[in-house]
């Protein structure tokens, strides 16, 4: 059974990851002009293996977005031709996401900034602790994607 100060800790910490994430958006729409959600569609389709583009279900489960999110972040993207959705080949029904030719150079362009962006957002760690700190996140990623809150169940013993 944790204690009062482990779970003080697990709600700061999980309280944190929640500011650091609201921050983090702020941040990438006043500095780069964009969501955190259309800067990682961008990013993903721009992605070696993905020059032909992704299943929209496909694209989902990469980036761990809801489908409603995700098509309206699409439709800004579209809106600015940046993506384009086609008819997949093999289920016409469904559409493949892909990063149009302007929307590359767009991405392309921004390169700089977001490197600047991210050496600015890691500049007080070395490199050691930025491993470090990925190598955690992915722990804890993984974790929460196998964590399910289940409703305890009162058990009696009975002689």
């Amino acid at each position: 059974m944790a204690s009062e100060d482990d779970k003080s800790v697990e709600n700061r910490l999980f309280f944190r990851l929640f500011q650091v994430s609201n921050i983090l958006q702020k941040q990438t729409i006043s500095e780069v002009g964009l969501s955190t959600v259309q800067w990682a569609v961008l990013g993903a389709l721009s992605r070696k293996g993905f020059e032909e583009g992704i299943s929209f279900n496909a694209l989902t489960d990469y980036l761990v977005v809801s489908r409603q999110s995700l098509d309206g972040v699409l439709k800004r993207l579209e809106r600015d031709a940046h993506v384009e959705r086609i008819p997949h080949p093999d289920d016409k029904r469904a559409r493949i996401i892909l990063l149009t030719s302007q929307g590359r150079a767009f991405w392309e362009s921004l390169q700089p900034r977001i490197h600047e962006f991210y050496r600015d957002g890691l500049g007080s760690f070395s490199f050691d602790e930025t491993v470090s700190l990925l190598h955690y996140l992915n722990k804890l990623q993984h974790d929460l994607e196998n964590t399910a809150l289940h409703a305890k169940e009162e058990t009696t013993d009975t002689p």
